[in-house]
């Protein structure tokens, strides 16, 4: 009888099912090491390189060689403060890799799709600790309810971050395979789904529409995310407002038609007017607010005309207090307000369809990633990101 590799794969499989026992783990080609460096963050400004021993995998876990991560404005706040007291912890969300083993019981991916060894994947929330979270329950509940890769607190297996050379994605978890998008766009896959929820969350107002006038204020990666996602939805009057001319000059490449430095504008009226003027003289329809910045905050309603709406999504934490007058920002304009932070599920599969749609306009989303890091300069790559020297940072492995 001629035996080769897969009639003794098919003979292993045979026999350990009449013996009872389980089919072993699907595993790629290459060797795969026995520890893998994770780095973990182990005091305020820290990170210390760590080896861990990579487990066994359960029948519905899946074994990631990361590819590369982006460095989150949440990853910013936990490297300076701590303020979710997860110290020590593996820390990094915006993570992307190719699939190295897989449990017997792994075949699909969360929207269906087959998921093999070699696939790139990416993860988004952990359903165990709440299974009302579905793929098809639209807007039930954002990812704020449910467990994320990269914000766990650190127990036995240690790799549950995406800033580590492997990362173990356990049963329970959602996971997509994104093997036709390349690295650059895979790694803003998080980020980009921050703001797809924000413009569905505005689109319930029933105020932004193609011929919209819309201000996005703040051009930090989250607003120019926010204007490339309005101008593939055929928004084209777009103004952009920020203090950076560098980020105001990108604004136009991501889509913006104007831009509005607000250093060159002393006081909230001669701001607001500036914005007018952007628009050909016209009050925005619809604002974005993309900064953590109570002042912008306070200012942007200044900027938006009666009947207006307003989508607020730069408070990912607690940034302070505001301060409004409810009669003149709100009611006398009867402006439509909504709020927007993180993301569903349903939002994160349909970020993959903007960033091809991105592509296919010539969208220069890739440039968004102005810095990269290998894993051992973790650090660095964090105290960059503090200093505001870039857009997106990004953690890219050998």
């Amino acid at each position: 009888m001629n035996i080769d590799s897969k009639n003794v794969e098919q003979i292993v499989k045979q026999v350990l099912k009449e013996m009872g026992g389980a089919a072993p783990a699907k595993a790629a080609g290459g060797p795969i090491p026995s520890k893998s460096r994770a780095a973990m963050l182990t005091a305020l400004e820290h990170y210390d390189i760590k080896e861990f021993p990579i487990p066994e995998l359960g029948d519905d876990d899946i074994l990631v060689k990361v590819e590369g991560c982006g460095v989150c404005g949440t990853d910013a706040h936990e490297f300076k403060r701590d303020p979710f007291g997860l110290i020590p912890v593996v820390l990094g969300h915006e993570g992307t890799g190719e699939i190295v083993k897989m449990g017997k019981n792994v075949k699909k991916d969360s929207a269906g799709k087959p998921l093999n060894i070699g696939d790139k994947v990416v993860t988004c929330m952990i359903f165990r600790d709440n299974p009302d979270i579905t793929m098809f329950d639209l807007n039930k509940q954002n990812v704020g309810g449910a467990d994320v890769y990269g914000l766990l607190p650190d127990d036995d297996i240690h790799l549950n971050g995406w800033f580590a050379d492997y990362m173990v994605i356990r049963g329970g978890s959602s996971v997509f395979n994104v093997s036709d998008l390349g690295l650059e766009e895979r790694i803003l896959i998080e980020p980009c789904a921050v703001l797809i929820h924000a413009v569905e969350r505005a689109k319930t107002t029933g105020i932004l529409r193609f011929n919209s006038r819309v201000v996005v204020q703040g051009c930090g990666p989250i607003g120019l995310i926010c204007i490339a996602i309005l101008r593939t939805m055929g928004v084209e009057n777009i103004v952009a407002v920020d203090g950076e001319e560098k980020r105001l000059s990108f604004a136009k490449e991501m889509g913006a038609t104007g831009t509005v430095n607000f250093k060159d504008h002393k006081g909230i009226e001669a701001l607001a007017g500036a914005v007018k003027d952007a628009f050909g003289g016209y009050e925005a329809d619809f604002a974005f607010q993309c900064t953590g910045s109570p002042v912008a905050h306070s200012n942007i309603y200044k900027f938006i005309r009666s009947g207006g709406g307003l989508c607020e999504l730069g408070f990912f934490i607690n940034g302070g207090d505001a301060t409004i007058n409810p009669h003149f920002d709100i009611c006398a304009k009867e402006i439509t307000t909504v709020g927007s932070w993180v993301y569903t599920l349903r939002d994160y599969a349909t970020t993959f369809d903007f960033l091809k749609r991105a592509k296919g306009i010539g969208l220069p989303m890739h440039k968004l990633i102005t810095h990269k890091f290998p894993l051992s300069q973790i650090n660095e790559a964090h105290v960059t990101n503090l200093k505001m020297e870039g857009l997106k940072i990004a953690i890219i492995n050998e």
